[in-house]
């Protein structure tokens, strides 16, 4: 009989109140029968569970019974959670360990936020996987009063009004209904509507942010990695984006990728240079990173870039004559 899944046996019905066998078992993936085994232990060591009969019966701890994991505050639970979600629970084989772990960490939490904490941490999501690289390689910085301003505003479901810079377009403000926060390698995101229509904001281009007193139109619960999956797809599919094959100087290599997009693969070169595909919000973008990078990159594919470069560079050097 392991002693964690009599502990986390204990956490659940104090979190839950009241469980049923079957119920039970299913969190704890073990059967109905050694469910009832470990109640009988639990009652031999003095832990008053107490079995309620009929349709809506279980077993349930009699009231004034508490277990005790002290020290934590409000973040440092909501940060354990997030650390316990379901894609870390993958890791290294750990899933069980985790999930007793959140147990024990709800359990210590305050009633007055119990709840909030544990609903909170659904709306976070850490490396979802992606075929998307990071754009650069140096997670870019966020003040910590627009984080704060954006995460009260996420967890407490109000709208938020954000001034934000979008590329190529001047700061304006705008207010967003939030559903959640996603980071990928090092780069945090926001997730929101607007007007009813599906927003992808990086968190390092707000400006500045104001959580407003009235309610967020979003639905009460949300699978973010879903999200995250469907806006990828979007992403890469929707409008006039164009992708390209590049060649670029390692020294540049944060120009090119601080333009674009996206960097979707990136590899080294025989040459000690970087190969990487690159995403721009159409061709005109891409015509004008490219030629702002000079003899410093190369536009590989498609064949209509290099076309197009080659043709500016031909006008220029016509217009300009050859130096004696």
């Amino acid at each position: 009989m392991r002693a964690d899944r009599l502990v986390s046996l204990v956490l659940l019905l104090r979190q839950h109140g009241r469980l049923s066998a079957a119920a039970l078992a299913r969190e704890l993936e073990v059967s109905t029968r050694t469910v009832l085994r470990d109640i009988e232990a639990l009652s031999a060591a003095g832990v008053p569970v107490h079995a309620e009969r009929g349709r809506h019966g279980g077993f349930t701890l009699l009231p004034g019974f508490r277990t005790e994991l002290t020290g934590l505050n409000h973040d440092e639970a909501l940060a354990l959670l997030v650390a316990g979600s379901r894609r870390g629970a993958q890791v290294f084989g750990l899933g069980s360990a985790l999930a007793s772990a959140m147990r024990k960490v709800v359990d210590a939490l305050p009633e007055s936020f119990r709840a909030t904490a544990a609903g909170a941490a659904r709306r976070l999501l850490i490396d979802p996987e992606t075929d998307l690289l990071a754009r650069r390689l140096v997670a870019e910085e966020v003040p910590d009063t627009i984080a704060t301003e954006v995460r009260r505003a996420v967890f407490a479901g109000h709208k938020l009004r954000i001034h934000y810079a979008a590329v190529d377009q001047p700061p304006r403000w705008r207010t967003v209904d939030p559903i959640g926060l996603v980071t990928v390698r090092g780069q945090g995101y926001l997730l929101a509507t607007r007007s009813g229509a599906d927003r992808t904001y990086r968190l390092s281009r707000i400006l500045a942010a104001e959580e407003l007193a009235e309610p967020a139109q979003r639905p009460d619960r949300v699978d973010l990695d879903r999200a995250w999956q469907e806006r990828s797809t979007q992403f890469r599919t929707g409008g006039d984006q164009v992708t390209v094959l590049v060649r670029v100087d390692p020294s540049r290599r944060e120009d090119l990728a601080g333009t674009a997009l996206a960097v979707l693969a990136e590899e080294a070169d025989a040459d000690g240079w970087l190969r990487l595909e690159v995403t721009f919000q159409d061709r005109r973008h891409a015509e004008w990173a490219l030629w702002h990078l000079a003899t410093h990159a190369e536009a590989l594919a498609p064949q209509w870039l290099r076309d197009s470069l080659r043709e500016r560079a031909a006008t220029i050097a016509t217009r300009y004559g050859v130096s004696s």
